[in-house]
């Protein structure tokens, strides 16, 4: 039996076991398992990998960022993030990879130019940092808002009306407004959103959060992260089968 997992912190409204665990029903892939890993420090995450008899395994809020440094390997794109969200198991060495990038990649709609436009992302988190590689990917001009005093980043006291109009695509990276806390939002100028705009959330559950609503209200093309979440987690399987190295 191969082992898979997720490693996290607080994981009870997981999508990623129900996932894995529907593809293998529907693959009929009987040799593997997907399980769910809370973990209140990843200081021992080696003994827990052996201890687990894991074959790779994804992380998840808050350990992104820490775990790099458990990490014996990165793969290039990997470096450049600064932020793991998939490792891979080889010979008991922790390999690190980035497929959140991918995933929020694949869910842009492919009709709408954002080379040369502004794009702001909400957040300072390590999903955020895969956001920002995948949207200077995209060649777009990013801003950083963020709740603490950081570097390149603006607070949300900055936010001025003139920024919310000039963005192209609008991003929220924080967990505000994930189930059961849904009437929580990114605190904004919401008036100055607009239809030529995209606003994508990467929280999924509830589909349609109160930032989108608020946004679906000014004519903002609206993504949730569920899209996200299905091509990161399929491209995590790949690389843990050796599918695709990404």
């Amino acid at each position: 039996m191969r082992r898979f997992g997720l490693i996290g912190l607080d994981l009870k409204h997981s999508f990623s076991k129900k996932y894995f665990d529907d593809k293998f029903w529907n693959e009929s892939i009987n040799d593997c398992s997907y399980e769910l890993i809370e973990v209140s420090s990843i200081e021992n995450i080696r003994e827990l990998v052996t201890q687990s008899k894991l074959n790779g395994f994804n992380v998840t809020i808050p350990y992104k960022q820490r775990i790099i440094s458990f990490c014996n390997v990165l793969c290039p794109v990997t470096e450049l993030i600064g932020a793991v969200n998939c490792i891979k198991i080889v010979n008991q060495k922790l390999i690190g990879y980035n497929t959140d990038y991918i995933g929020f990649l694949k869910g842009l709609p492919n009709k709408i130019k954002f080379k040369g436009q502004l794009a702001i992302i909400f957040g300072t988190g390590g999903a955020s940092k895969a956001i920002q590689y995948a949207l200077k990917s995209l060649q777009m001009e990013i801003v950083e808002i963020s709740t603490s005093k950081k570097r390149n980043a603006l607070s949300y006291d900055e936010v001025t009306p003139k920024l919310i109009e000039q963005a192209k695509i609008l991003v929220n990276c924080t967990p505000l407004g994930t189930y059961p806390n849904i009437e929580d939002s990114i605190e904004i100028p919401y008036q100055y959103i607009h239809s030529e705009q995209v606003c994508y959330d990467l929280v999924y559950n509830p589909p349609l959060t109160k930032f989108l609503k608020l946004c679906q209200k000014h004519g903002a093309v609206c993504i949730n992260g569920k899209i996200m979440l299905e091509a990161q987690a399929e491209a995590s399987w790949e690389i843990w089968n050796n599918v695709e190295e990404k």
